[in-house]
């Protein structure tokens, strides 16, 4: 037995020896085809991975690299080419607002007018205007002199007649016998009086107004359609809607 385990013990230490003192042999390149790869093409390869160094030129300076281009979604582009329009839509001038004079009308006073300012608007202010109205069919008994008038008044009251006597104006010592707006209800008064054996005729009332419009500066950019728009918005709501460069006193001079 000891002989056997001195024999394995032998061998041990031989094929320990052996493996610490045989040379590796070196592993050759071998390319999927089986086939070494030439200098040439180790030489390529080694250029497509190292960057290569700019260059001199004759005086011995650096080349300089050219300039890094432009790009956009639709490729490259260079620093020159004109930019996209959307950009150019972003530089364009935006319109700017020109001041115009605004009346509004009619109202039945300065607070009434004040109140319908708008919110923004400068150089606001409330304005007494006198304005012609459609005139009134009248009917009545033309002038007389002032004992016959009074005399005829107190007759036609006594029949139960609504009426007056006009004491002033270039109808003065007429009677009055009521004023409309319609022609027809006019001359249909008229016809009854004429039954009553009463000389009545047909007059044109003229009557004018005392009324506010609102007056204000607002601003405008030409071209854009808001004054048209303000216009046909404000023409819904107000009798008098008037827009016009303010050159002066902003003070409508006739009702369109």
């Amino acid at each position: 037995m000891r002989v056997f385990a001195l024999i394995l013990l032998l061998l041990n230490v031989g094929v320990w020896y052996l493996a610490e003192h045989r040379e590796p042999r070196p592993e050759k390149p071998v390319e999927s085809g089986g086939r070494l790869p030439r200098v040439t093409e180790l030489e390529l390869v080694r250029g497509e991975l190292v960057p290569e160094r700019p260059t001199r030129s004759a005086a011995g300076s650096a080349a300089l690299l050219p300039a890094p281009t432009l790009e956009t979604d639709s490729g490259n582009r260079d620093q020159d080419a004109p930019l996209p329009t959307a950009a150019n839509n972003l530089l364009s001038p935006v319109p700017v607002a020109e001041g115009y004079c605004v009346t509004l009308g009619w109202f039945d006073s300065t607070a009434a007018a004040l109140a319908e300012a708008p919110s923004g608007a400068t150089g606001v202010k409330a304005v007494e205007l006198t304005r012609e109205l459609p005139p009134l069919h009248w009917v009545i008994i033309p002038p007389q002199s002032p004992e016959q008038a009074l005399r005829q008044f107190r007759e036609i009251r006594r029949q139960g007649i609504d009426s007056y006597l006009v004491t002033e104006g270039e109808r003065r010592n007429a009677i009055s016998l009521g004023l409309f707006e319609s022609l027809d209800a006019a001359r249909q008064v008229q016809r009854e009086r004429i039954s009553q054996n009463i000389n009545a005729t047909l007059a044109i009332f003229p009557r004018n107004q005392i009324s506010y419009a609102l007056v204000f500066e607002a601003g405008f950019a030409p071209g854009t359609g808001a004054a048209k728009a303000f216009v046909t918005e404000y023409q819904q709501k107000f009798e008098l809607v008037e827009i016009k460069r303010c050159e002066g006193v902003a003070t409508p001079e006739k009702n369109p």
